[in-house]
């Protein structure tokens, strides 16, 4: 399979991006430009795929040396630039050394020709240096090319007999790319015709031949080139095939050459003079060199990759020879490429958005408030507290205390790679978090989907419908492609890919939301619901219950008790209403129940981990403990510490609880009720009677 030069480019466009550390400029790429099977991932294939390993390893001795690929291809042809520009320059005073040369020693030629000679050679010398910058590939013949055509040329200005035998070393030189075939002769006006022609088809010629029949009748017929011209025909047939940039300029370059060194009389006349075992040994180095720019160019054709062959397990972006480099890039596994192919993405329909926005907010004329439009998952730098997920405002505190528990799960009892323990762990590095974040909403979304199947909701950045109709735009569902994964590892793949636009992104906390939704499906989330016609973001931006269960349980029940309970409605008839239909994994305190208003279940108060989802004053923030002891205790005379977060109120400190059971707790009874934080009631909801010592930290009232 032919490389395809958009993919090539594309992947040394990633491959700038990522060592340069532009995380969401890659991710933004990949949205709008998405990766396929033959996206070259490895940087070691690419420096191959470009042929640029020589230059790769002039740059490891640099000091300092460039970091990208792409960083090194344009200093080369910068530099190659200016070399160009210097070598038409020395060119220019060597040819002027030929023509005074020749002018010596052949009396025959009028000026008018050694205007002429001097201004082909000249366009020669250009031709000639030009290829040796352009292209890698044909770097090295082009260079012994030049350099001895060059030397030939310098030595013209001695004595006639150093000029003699000089000339025959560099004539023979030259001839090592020249055969003779006195069978194919043809008319020297019509070599020179030609060659005229195809330079001033291509626009290198630099001022007007002087060539007449009765003057081609003076000259030698030109020779011609055998092996590099079908080689390099071929090539190019290659390369054009290929869809690489064909320039052509090498043969051109070597017949200007050869022409102008064989259009000379006294060059002729010298090079008829060679004995028959001078022209043997010519011959034979010709047929030498021949072989050997065989090779070379079989080598080269031989080392370009086909992507097919490729082992797609060694495909990994971040293929760095820099260990220093390596751990600041994200880690850009192949195999996540892999997966979002395998599941293409669906564009957001107008139907599909009418339908979330009414299940949302109620209503298609609604939009979202800034609170949820600007809200990601942010972590905090406060080191004490950089567990926490920081809420900007009021509103989607539901969906983010629900992560935040879950991210807790992650940190405190299912990291096993690191080696802290208890509140080490709450001091996570960037990647520890961030990769605790991408299990934490995989295994929400998983639990939403029943454990078959999962949606992911990612913005492309780009409208795919324009709102018609009863439906108020508001930029978010415009945008969203959603991909749908069937198992656990392509879900988890896919959320690290996209992470950032979780994490960093002002859309980070609705598209969790909205992939939670589609998770479970429109349908079955308004069959959870008692009433059907219920929204999951009520008045004023608040998170609802159902919400709320969505994300820790998996369904968008409107209850919190164990179960199902049926109330008699009269008439016979009866009227169901749906709980939690069993434990989980993340727990609920809710200071309704305090007042009554509300019962939670034992599904919800004893959850499999020590980590509550804490509903208080129309907020939800995150109480949880690190020991899963405490579950177990017979809460007799229990003394354990609880730890409180709040992402909206700003805190700046770690706020640790103690919470006493049995004797300890007798002394509670004497505080005034008034007092009392809300949080204390909650918690008494699960421990009863239970003291709460606040350890110096102003309780939050």
């Amino acid at each position: 399979m032919a490389v395809s030069v958009e993919e090539v480019s594309a992947s040394l466009v990633r491959e700038y991006l990522s060592r340069k550390g532009l995380k969401r400029t890659i991710i933004c790429m990949d949205e709008e430009h998405p990766r396929t099977i033959s996206s070259i991932n490895n940087r070691s294939h690419l420096r191959q795929i470009l042929q640029m390993e020589g230059l790769y390893r002039k740059n490891k001795v640099q000091n300092p040396p460039l970091k990208t690929l792409l960083e090194i291809i344009v200093k080369h042809h910068v530099e190659g630039l200016k070399d160009d520009k210097m070598t038409c320059n020395e060119s220019d005073s060597l040819q002027s050394v030929l023509t005074v040369s020749l002018t010596t020693n052949s009396p025959a030629i009028t000026p008018s020709e050694i205007h002429d000679t001097k201004a082909e050679h000249s366009t020669a010398a250009f031709v000639t240096s030009n290829p040796v910058k352009l292209r890698s590939r044909i770097e090295e013949p082009l260079s012994s090319l030049s350099t001895h055509t060059q030397k030939g040329l310098v030595w013209t200005c001695g004595s006639e007999d150093q000029k003699g035998q000089q000339l025959m070393a560099s004539l023979q030189n030259n001839d090592s790319l020249i055969r003779r075939d006195p069978e194919k002769k043809t008319c020297s006006t019509e070599s020179i015709q030609r060659s005229r022609n195809n330079r001033i088809r291509r626009g290198m010629m630099a001022a007007p031949i002087a060539s007449t029949p009765q003057e081609s009748n003076k000259k030698r017929q030109s020779r011609r080139v055998e092996v590099p011209q079908p080689l390099l025909r071929e090539e190019e047939n290659k390369l054009s095939k290929d869809g690489r940039l064909v320039t052509g300029l090498y043969q051109q370059s070597s017949d200007d050459c050869l022409t102008e060194i064989s259009s000379a009389d006294p060059i002729g006349r010298r090079r008829e003079s060679w004995s028959t075992p001078e022209r043997v040994q010519s011959e034979n180095s010709f047929e030498k060199v021949g072989q050997d720019i065989q090779k070379t160019i079989k080598v080269k054709s031989l080392t370009r990759l086909n992507v097919a062959d490729l082992d797609v397990s060694e495909m990994v972006l971040d293929d760095i020879d820099d260990d220093n480099d390596r751990r600041e890039l994200p880690k850009m596994s192949f195999q996540r490429t892999v997966a979002e192919q395998s599941y293409a993405g669906r564009p957001m329909d107008q139907h599909t958005a009418m339908d979330l926005k009414a299940v949302l907010l109620g209503s298609c004329l609604k939009t979202f408030s800034l609170e949820w439009r600007n809200q990601g998952f942010t972590f905090s730098e406060t080191h004490d507290l950089r567990y926490g997920i920081v809420q900007k405002k009021g509103g989607p505190c539901g969906v983010l205390a629900s992560v935040q528990a879950f991210v807790l799960k992650k940190l405190l009892f299912e990291n096993i790679e690191s080696s802290n323990t208890g509140l080490q762990r709450l001091r996570p590095s960037n990647t520890t978090r961030k990769k605790c974040l991408v299990l934490a909403a995989a295994e929400i979304l998983w639990r939403a989907g029943e454990e078959k199947q999962a949606t992911v909701a990612i913005s492309s950045g780009r409208n795919h419908f324009t709102s018609t109709g009863h439906y108020k735009s508001d930029g978010v569902f415009e945008k969203i492609t959603c991909f749908i994964v069937d198992n656990m590892k392509d879900l988890q793949f896919l959320l690290e890919q996209h992470i950032e636009q979780f994490e960093t992104g002002v859309l980070g906390c609705l598209l969790l939301t909205i992939s939670a939704v589609l998770s479970r499906s429109i349908e079955k989330v308004r069959d959870d619901m008692d009433v059907p016609t219920t929204t999951l973001i009520g008045a004023h931006g608040y998170c609802t219950q159902e919400l709320v269960n969505l994300l820790l349980c998996g369904r968008a029940v409107s209850n919190v008790f164990d179960n199902n309970m049926e109330l008699d409605s009269g008439n016979g008839n009866t009227t169901l209403l749906k709980g939690i239909k069993g434990h989980c994994d993340i727990g609920l305190l809710s200071l309704f129940e305090h007042y009554n208003i509300c019962k939670v279940g034992a599904y919800l108060k004893s959850p499999l981990y020590p980590i509550w989802v804490v509903c208080s004053e129309s907020h939800f923030s995150v109480l949880f403990g690190l020991q899963r002891e405490l579950l177990t205790n017979q809460d007799k005379d229990l003394e354990c510490d609880l730890y409180y977060y709040d992402g909206l109120a700003n805190q700046q400190e770690e706020i640790r609880l103690t919470v006493s059971l049995g004797k300890s707790a007798l002394s509670c009874q004497d505080v005034d009720n008034d007092l009392i934080p809300p949080l204390d009631h909650c918690i008494r909801t699960r421990w009863k009677d239970a003291f709460v010592n606040w350890n110096d930290t102003e309780p939050i009232l």
